[in-house]
């Protein structure tokens, strides 16, 4: 199962690319021609194709503020698909080159792939900077080359490419890209994407990429073949407690965003912490074995979610006031 950069996005929404109109030099046009409209038609469908929860965070915001968001998962999902996705292994560096060079062409106006058209768009409107998105492109190199992390420095260098742009990028798509908020959502982005290696822990080392950074392994004395082997130590066990709660503190500096926002990008936001901080008391109920089973939260897939059964189950779940998510929706 794969880990890399988009699939905590979609977690972080939780928790397809017609693969056969993307070359390995980079992103071919499915044929056109490609309206705007039809642009983010294109991003929605790929999208509910991957069949994730996004569609609940879109119903929580105003029906102008959905496709925005749907453009600027695509050109995540589809990237990340370059890094991770089997078919891709031996030519993955010159995708993400072909999508990286998409990237400039659409900052230029001259974007001809549908994800491409739908996000200049979204650029142009939301005022969205260049530059997260460059660094998110970075962190998918990473996560081709880069396989082991040896501190959590390092670590904490790669989630500032691959997931801290994204807490910036919908500052920006809601209009609060202001500096006293960015720090907040660096701590968010990167306790959500934390909370993946955690879980994914099994699914990681299977694929010969291990999070952990190797500092702790050491001081825990656990080594990479016991998390290879699914070895359920006591080691192990206080290994994992220790990043769960270095995970929640990231949580705790993070959570002031929430208060500091107006009510769509919170509601947007607590949809996709929330969960996330159900995953690691998931992990701390099974006494942290993340090998036997994946802990996971459900939440309303597409099929079962309509505006109205999303805002109940986020009053339900994240405490907010029915009335003012009611207010959201349109």
């Amino acid at each position: 199962m794969s880990t890399g950069p988009a699939r905590r996005f979609e977690r972080a929404f939780e928790g397809v690319v017609d693969r056969a109109n993307v070359g390995v030099d980079g992103p071919a046009v499915p044929p056109g021609p490609w309206t705007v409209e039809r642009a983010y038609a294109y991003c929605e469908e790929l999208a509910r194709a991957h069949r994730d929860a996004l569609p609940l965070v879109t119903r929580l915001v105003r029906a102008e503020m959905r496709p925005h968001l749907l453009a600027l998962y695509a050109f995540v999902r589809t990237a990340d698909d370059f890094a991770d996705e089997p078919e891709y292994e031996g030519h993955r560096v010159e995708a993400l080159d072909g999508w990286e060079e998409a990237l400039r062409r659409a900052s230029r106006g001259e974007a001809t792939h549908p994800i491409f058209v739908a996000l200049a768009d979204t650029i142009q409107r939301r005022h969205l900077p260049i530059p997260p998105l460059e660094d998110m492109l970075s962190g998918f190199y990473a996560d081709v080359a880069v396989r082991r992390y040896g501190t959590f420095h390092e670590l904490r260098g790669y989630t500032a490419r691959s997931a801290e742009p994204l807490g910036r990028l919908l500052l920006a798509l809601f209009g609060q890209w202001q500096p006293h908020l960015v720090r907040f959502a660096d701590e968010l982005s990167a306790a959500l994407q934390l909370t993946s290696f955690w879980q994914d822990v099994a699914a990681d080392a299977a694929r010969d990429h291990i999070y952990i950074p190797g500092e702790d392994l050491h001081f825990f004395g656990v080594t990479e073949t016991d998390v290879k082997a699914r070895r359920l130590t006591a080691g192990f066990r206080d290994l994992l407690r220790f990043e769960v709660a270095r995970t929640r503190a990231h949580y705790d500096r993070g959570r002031p965003l929430l208060d500091r926002v107006g009510n769509q990008l919170r509601a947007a936001l607590s949809v996709i912490s929330q969960p996330r901080t159900a995953v690691l008391d998931k992990i701390e109920e099974a006494d942290y074995d993340v090998f036997t089973r994946r802990p996971t939260l459900r939440v309303p897939n597409e099929e079962a979610v309509s505006a109205g059964t999303a805002t109940s189950w986020v009053g339900r779940r994240l405490g907010l006031g029915l009335a003012t998510l009611a207010s959201l929706v349109p």
